[in-house]
């Protein structure tokens, strides 16, 4: 059984996630702002996040900043702000996706069920993906025809997407995680690469297609 942590100072709150994600049949811990949430962290072992911004004491985005530094696990940002820029600043931080207030329990219950399966799939090192078979462990691209070989950025680049079909990264989230902090390049490198997967793997094709997300980065969409 999966164990969701939300964290929200507004009792009311926690207690209708937890109503909807206990019928789902989850587990849930609940905390109160991000410091509480820090410790539950490391007295449990939680599969996901669902997290509120405004918070007293430690807010979401410092959390969001805290939590990225020694765990890996999917945080749902819940907020009552719609706003490009809070968007991006989340996506900057770490969380994986963005859910606005009022928010249907169905929309809840489905992205929080995303997420886990996103991180199961990201941990096997191994993803299908539209007509295309990505393998970590061997860093190798195949098809029911071929095995396609990437250049290394190229490969990890199109495996981070993969993990998460339809969850936008910022660019400089991109660019940290496959060409790290100390990058001394510019914005144009990280074009050039989605450019050239692109050119290798045509939407009619493959069955996916990388979107450019005006303003804040990238994301991969597979085709319905």
């Amino acid at each position: 059984m999966n164990k969701i942590l939300v964290v929200d100072d507004d009792s009311n709150i926690r207690e209708l996630i937890r109503l909807i994600l206990k019928k789902e049949g989850f587990e849930v811990t609940e905390a109160t702002d991000g410091e509480d949430a820090l410790e539950k962290i490391e007295k449990n072992k939680i599969d996901l996040a669902v997290l509120d911004i405004m918070m007293p004491k430690m807010d979401g985005w410092e959390f969001c900043r805290e939590a990225r530094k020694f765990w890996d696990l999917p945080i749902l940002m819940l907020t009552a702000k719609g706003e490009t820029s809070q968007k991006v600043k989340g996506f900057e931080l770490g969380a994986d996706d963005y859910l606005t207030k009022p928010f249907e329990p169905a929309e809840l219950t489905a992205r929080v069920k995303a997420l886990l399966k996103r991180c199961h799939i990201a941990a096997s090192k191994i993803i299908e993906l539209g007509k295309i078979t990505i393998d970590q462990n061997q860093y190798m691209v195949r098809t029911e025809t071929e095995e396609i070989t990437l250049p290394l950025k190229e490969f990890d680049l199109l495996f981070m997407l993969a993990g998460t079909p339809g969850k936008t990264f910022s660019r400089d989230r991109l660019i940290e995680d496959i060409w790290g902090y100390d990058f001394d390049g510019n914005e144009r490198t990280l074009d050039v690469h989605i450019g050239r997967l692109r050119d290798k793997f045509p939407p009619d094709l493959y069955g996916f297609k990388i979107t450019t997300i005006r303003g804040v980065g990238y994301r991969l969409e597979v085709a319905r």
